[in-house]
C-alpha cells in the first residue's frame, strides 16, 4: 500500500456553522463541500487547504460515533484521512501487516468516495481512515 496524498484532517465539533465561521475568519479558509452522511450519523464541511482539506463534522444523532466522541474527549482532531489509489488493496495491505480495520471492507463515504477506517488501537492513537477518491 502506498498513501498518495495527506486527504484531510477531521475535527469533531459541536457547532458546525461556528467552526465554519471562525475557519473562514480566522484562517481565511473557504468552504469547499458540506453534506450530511446519514449513515454515519454526521454532517460534514470540508474546507479547502491546498490539496487536502480540514473536515468539520458534528453528529446528527446521538448514537453516532462522532457523538460518542464528543461525550468522551470534548472537540478536536478526530481522524486523519490519506487518499490511496485503491482503497481495497490498502485496507487488504494494511490488515495484513498488523492494522486493525474497523470496516472490514471499504464502503461510499461522502463526495462519492470510496472509504474505510483502521482502528486506533493498531495505529499509535490514531484513526486513520482510507479514501479513494
Amino acid at each position: 500500500m502506498a498513501l498518495t496524498e495527506l486527504d484531510h484532517i477531521a475535527i469533531a465539533v459541536h457547532d458546525l456553522d461556528a467552526a465554519i465561521d471562525w475557519y473562514a475568519t480566522t484562517l481565511g479558509a473557504t468552504l469547499a463541500h458540506r453534506e450530511v452522511v446519514e449513515r454515519d450519523g454526521v454532517e460534514e464541511a470540508l474546507l479547502n487547504v491546498a490539496e487536502s482539506y480540514v473536515q468539520l463534522l458534528t453528529p446528527t444523532r446521538d448514537d453516532s460515533p462522532v457523538a460518542k466522541f464528543l461525550a468522551n474527549k470534548g472537540e478536536g482532531l478526530h481522524h486523519v484521512g490519506y487518499r490511496v489509489a485503491d482503497c481495497g488493496a490498502a485496507l487488504t495491505d494494511a490488515v495484513e501487516a498488523g492494522a486493525r480495520a474497523i470496516d472490514e471492507q471499504p464502503r461510499l463515504g461522502s463526495r462519492g468516495t470510496t472509504v474505510a477506517f483502521l482502528h486506533p488501537k493498531t495505529s499509535f492513537g490514531t484513526l486513520i481512515e482510507l479514501v479513494q477518491e
